[in-house]
């Protein structure tokens, strides 16, 4: 039964607020036997909120019934509302009933963070930490661990799973990443019936949903959603040095919005809009606003001073001004926050006070204690020191995770006063400020700059208000030319932010499913993934349409009828027509294209020609024949009227014959306004002049009869034949067949989508297991050994690991060159122009260039079945990998890198070094000798230095 928030039937204010009796005078005998009376039904949860030193909401109070009462959850709320408490009280039953249970995460940091807060209130003897290169007390009764670590126990049948009564699944909204999602969705299948479910998520627009889904898979569910932010959350924009409310109403607290955008931001935007047009600034999309250059200054442009941004600096002391710290400033880019800082630091900003030092340093001295000196120089740690000193600091992905935890360390400490980070701070981390500012409304996604959703606004934007200190919290967009307030208002105020499921069916998943379930039984068990789920809801509004279309389909047949003959056929060669003529007309364009370009590829210096038509039209000299790097000629030209720059075929339409000749200087500097007013005045007094109509119509190319043109007239002659055509409603029967025709296509084109998505995993699955079959993986409901390595191998790249396993293309390696090998199945570089191919020459070279055959190979048979195709391998780390493992220090790692085409940050390094540990471990224990000895040799030769600093 899905329980939304509210109040429940009977229950009363506060009624986990009064300790002991403090407010017990106040209350009425049919008030306290109420009180008592609920106490007694949830004796759980009551002494569960004894422990908490603040009063349960009620959504929290409505989640906790439904565990006490045995069912499953759902909790959806805001960031910093507090919906971990409903995970804690999970942890809470398990302890006093004497069950267990396990904690995920979807990050690293976030099972880190969330150990040391259960260490804290059970004690270290209780709580465990597994997150792949961490385990510790890995057999407690309460295991906090990564997503992953809890799916990959529940293939291999672990015994730690005895005794298991509950799973909390925090940021549960996790399973909508295209990368990682379907981990989610593999573990709410796998988990036993009897354990109850804690999903933790975000606010989604389709809670219900979900939730329907959950229930369905899981049985009995409780649904619940909380949309009142427990801190208010007042929205702003920053235009030039003014602050502005964004709304002319209050704060928002929730829920869909449908406030006035302040009049005195749109006055003010649209004074800032007019000055930045006369000024030359540019609007959203320009090249400075695309660099978003915090910095100022002046350049002349139309004689008047550049738009430019707010500095940083300035935005950081107009916030502190204003009490608004401490701050989190989101910046899209790594460079940017990394330059953010040393801007604040060049400018001698200072945010904190002498003693706020001291303890920062304390601080920092612990957690970078084991930090190799020779290191500290390439890692930046002098600038980084000098930052938090100051009360600044940058997080993103790039950072060294040692440095990334001493940041957070320090913003939840309230040390650290102003942070300029990446998205991805957005994403689980616990650190929480009184104000966000967002820089731009557009970020790149690795493809291409996007707009900002109104669900990551949300996300992002979430992070501002600090339940328990702060009063209210705040979000500020700072204003540049072409972002409209109205634009911000619609981003504030929407709470669309739907799940979608990622959930597909890999190689490693496949050998799972058919090892523990069976062919059929496994895929039953994927159409009942919420994937198929959410396939299924759509397929049935489909082929509601396909039907109502159908009917239509019929009516219309009906109304297109003529008595004298068939108004289709007569349609399809009225059609045939249409598309011959446009046939006919392309290759009327492609000849004219052809003559331009050889003609513009003979033009010679000095050449007069003319241009047709567009602004430069008129009489032109050619200046130079310049041939661009496709070998497309493109002309330099000065016009007569006084322009000068280069043309391409695009600005003309057939031939460019030379009209005649002007006599040049050696050197013709088209730049100079002076030279090239000297040469219109050549052109004018050249006596050259324009071709007439008749020179054009003469010169263009002549038209060619072929097949298509007596295609053409046959089809024409036969058209005038038809029955049809005499009729005189003819017009009426072809405006219905036209309609017929297109309704057909379209309800066509719907069934076959209905077709398609009904089943999608289990035909998706059938696919793979074909493709498994054919190498050796699989025999009906069988695994081969080939197949059971390859149910232990949880990467990626799965298949491809597996197959150079049993080719040996690794059995000669040392622990060195394998690292180095296998790190191109891990590494994905952030270039554009995809994946680095070129690897080291050697053992090395020759072992990687075997690795990607073999992923050539797998993907072409993929590609035949219509299957996902694995990622390709990138050798874009293999230098650094490889320097690092033969006991190179980071400096020559890095450089390494370099050499090889490949930036890197120090945290870049690490976390791709922990990633070939990690399969290197897998390879360890599936793999037998001499790959098996040499995996753990690399893992030894890896783990060390920072790569080994806080991995445990």
């Amino acid at each position: 039964m899905a329980r939304r928030s509210g109040r429940l039937p009977g229950s009363l204010p506060d009624e986990d607020g009064p300790r002991d009796g403090e407010e017990s005078a106040a209350l009425s005998p049919a008030e306290r036997y109420a009180r008592s009376r609920q106490r007694a039904e949830y004796p759980a949860m009551h002494e569960f909120a004894a422990t908490r030193p603040f009063r349960l909401d009620q959504f929290q109070i409505d989640g906790c019934r439904a565990l006490e009462d045995g069912l499953g959850v759902l909790v959806c709320a805001p960031t910093g509302a507090g919906k971990t408490v409903v995970g804690e009280f999970a942890v809470h039953r398990a302890l006093t009933e004497g069950g267990k249970c396990f904690y995920t995460t979807p990050i690293k940091a976030l099972s880190n963070q969330k150990y040391a807060d259960l260490v804290a209130q059970y004690g270290p003897d209780r709580v465990g930490l597994l997150t792949g290169d961490t385990s510790i007390n890995s057999h407690a009764p309460v295991v906090v661990m990564t997503t992953e670590v809890l799916r990959n126990m529940l293939y291999a049948g672990s015994a730690d799973l005895a005794g298991l009564t509950a799973v909390v699944m925090d940021e549960i909204h996790y399973l909508a990443d295209k990368f990682r999602g379907a981990v989610w969705e593999e573990v709410i299948l796998h988990l036993p019936s009897e354990v109850q479910l804690v999903g933790l998520s975000a606010t989604v627009s389709n809670a219900e949903e979900f939730g329907s889904w959950l229930q369905e898979v899981r049985g009995h569910t409780a649904v619940v959603v909380d949309e009142i932010r427990p801190v208010p959350l007042w929205q702003h924009m920053l235009v030039g040095r003014r602050l502005y409310d964004l709304f002319s109403a209050g704060p928002e607290e929730g829920g869909e919005r449908h406030a006035r955008v302040d009049p005195a931001l749109t006055r003010a935007v649209a004074d800032a809009e007019s000055l930045a047009d006369r000024f030359g600034g540019g609007r959203r999309g320009g090249p400075q606003a695309r660099a978003g250059s915090p910095g100022r200054g002046r350049s002349e442009f139309r004689g008047g001073p550049r738009w430019r941004p707010p500095s940083r600096v300035e935005v950081i002391e107009r916030l502190d001004g204003n009490g608004l710290l401490p701050a989190i400033t989101f910046i899209f880019s790594r460079a940017g926050c990394d330059a953010a800082v040393a801007q604040c630091v060049r400018s001698g900003m200072r945010l904190t006070t002498e003693h706020e030092r001291e303890l920062i340093r304390q601080i920092v001295d612990r957690r970078t204690a084991e930090l190799p000196e020779a290191d500290l120089g390439v890692l930046g740690y002098w600038e980084w020191r000098e930052g938090l000193e100051r009360g600044i600091a940058a997080h993103h992905a790039g950072m060294l995770p040692a440095f990334k935890e001493t940041v957070e360390e320090l913003f939840v400490a309230g040390l650290v006063k102003a942070v300029f980070a990446t998205e991805t701070l957005a994403l689980g981390i616990n650190m929480p400020a009184r104000t966000v500012v967002l820089e731009k409304l557009v970020k790149f996604n690795g493809e291409g700059h996007v707009d900002l959703t109104p669900g990551e606004y949300t996300q992002l934007t979430g992070r501002a208000g600090r339940r328990g200190i702060d009063v209210e919290g705040h979000a500020v967009v700072l204003w540049s030319p072409g972002v409209d307030p109205r634009t911000v208002g619609g981003l504030a105020s929407k709470r669309t932010y739907p799940l979608r499921s990622s959930f597909r069916p890999s190689y490693n998943m496949a050998v799972n499913l058919v090892h523990r379930l069976g062919r059929s039984a496994a895929k039953e068990l994927l159409e009942q993934s919420f994937a198929q789920f959410q396939a299924d809801a759509a397929v049935v509004g489909l082929a509601r349409q396909a039907r109502r279309n159908a009917e239509s389909v019929a009516q219309y047949a009906q109304r297109m009828q003529c008595h004298l003959g068939d108004t289709g056929e007569y349609l399809g060669l009225l059609d045939e027509i249409s598309a011959t003529e446009k046939a006919l007309a392309r290759a009327g364009s492609a000849r004219r294209r052809e003559t331009t370009a050889r003609d513009l590829a003979q033009l010679r210096r000095g050449d007069v020609i003319a241009v047709p038509a567009g602004r430069r039209s008129g009489l032109a000299v050619v200046l130079d024949p310049g041939v661009d790097a496709d070998g497309q000629a493109r002309p330099l030209v000065a016009t007569s009227g006084r322009w000068a720059g280069r043309l391409s075929a695009q600005d003309f339409r057939g031939p460019v014959p030379a009209l005649g000749r002007l006599k040049l200087g050696r050197f013709t500097d088209h730049r100079s306004a002076k030279v090239r007013r000297d040469l219109a005045s050549a052109l004018a007094s050249s006596g050259i002049g324009l071709p007439s109509r008749a020179d054009r119509d003469r010169d263009r190319p002549a038209a060619v009869e072929g097949p298509g043109e007596a295609d053409l007239a046959m089809l024409r002659r036969t058209v005038r034949a038809h029955p049809v055509h005499g009729c005189a409603d003819r017009d009426q029967h072809v405006q219905w067949a036209r309609r017929w025709s297109r309704l057909r296509t379209e309800t066509d084109a719907l069934q076959r989508r209905v077709e398609g998505a009904r089943g999608s995993l289990g035909q998706a699955l059938e696919r793979i297991l074909t493709l498994l079959q054919e190498r050796g993986y699989v025999q009906g409901d069988e695994l081969t050994p080939a197949g059971a390595m390859l149910a232990r191998i949880w990467s990626e790249s799965d298949l491809v690991v597996a197959e150079c396993l049993r080719r040996g293309t690794w059995s000669s390696l040392t622990g060195a060159e394998l690292a180095a090998v296998v790190s191109v199945l891990v590494y994905e570089g952030r270039r554009e122009g995809g994946p680095s191919r070129a690897p080291a020459a050697g053992p090395v070279g020759d072992a990687v260039s075997q690795t990607v055959r073999t992923w050539a190979e797998i993907t072409g048979r993929e590609t035949e079945l219509g299957l996902r195709v694995t990622r390709e391998p990138d050798a874009g780390f293999v230098g650094a990998v490889s320097a690092w493992a033969r006991g190179g220090s980071l400096a020559e790692a890095l450089t390494a890198a370099v050499a090889g085409g490949t930036e890197l940050s120090a945290g870049d390094f690490v976390r791709w070094c922990r990633q070939v540990i990690d399969l290197l471990d897998q390879l360890g224990g599936v793999a037998s000798d001499p790959v098996a000895a040499a995996a753990r040799n690399g893992v030894r030769a890896l783990r060390r230095g920072v790569v080994a600093l806080g991995a445990g």
